[in-house]
């Protein structure tokens, strides 16, 4: 199907999908920091601007 290209392409594909899952991946466990340190944050009274009602 592929030829002789096969194995290039093949690796190209993997690598692509195992950054893009990388990418993905990092941004969860990021995500989940970022929501932990704010709730932290909040644990002692440090509100966020945005929450202060006009």
């Amino acid at each position: 199907m592929f030829g002789n290209y096969a194995g290039f392409i093949i690796a190209s594909y993997g690598v692509t999908l195992a950054t893009i899952s990388l990418l993905i991946l990092w941004v969860i466990i990021d995500g989940r920091t970022q929501a932990k340190a704010l709730a932290e944050l909040e644990a002692r009274g440090i509100k966020r601007r945005s929450a202060r009602r006009a």
